[in-house]
């Protein structure tokens, strides 16, 4: 199994002012797309991904509740059975559950872990389109 770094999701409670902040450094943010886009920024030309989410978004792919702001980081699997069998280590392990396997909107198998450093720390694999599904609805958001 190799993993890797993949991804930095910051969660945050003002994207567009998030957004704004990363320009002015000189990053380039994506524009605010419709749907559920708006509630998310993706960094283009970046060795490591990077995406800013508002609160209400994570809310849609990580917990009902108690979504803290901060940072998630991803780390990229080769296959859908890893974030299973990466997930369950960990947990078995005794670290906590923030989020079990599952199939996102976006195609990918992905679950999420808190880190002994209280760092949330999720497993995601390369899209598949066979599991790609409806976005959420950001008039579901809350």
């Amino acid at each position: 199994m190799t993993l890797r770094l993949k991804q930095v999701n910051i969660v945050a409670p003002d994207v567009d002012a998030s957004a704004a902040f990363y320009r002015l450094l000189g990053v380039e943010v994506g524009e605010s797309g419709g749907g559920y886009e708006s509630h998310h920024r993706s960094v283009e030309g970046q060795p490591l991904d990077m995406d800013i989410d508002s609160l209400a978004f994570a809310r849609s792919y990580w917990a009902d509740e108690g979504i803290p702001a901060g940072v998630l980081l991803t780390f990229g699997t080769e296959t859908r059975e890893e974030v299973d069998a990466l997930y369950e280590r960990a947990v078995a392990a005794g670290h906590t559950s923030l989020k079990p396997p599952f199939d996102a909107f976006w195609g990918s198998r992905y679950a999420i872990v808190l880190s002994p450093g209280g760092e949330a720390v999720g497993f995601m694999s390369p899209r598949d389109e066979v599991y790609r599904s409806t976005e959420p609805d950001p008039a579901t958001f809350r």
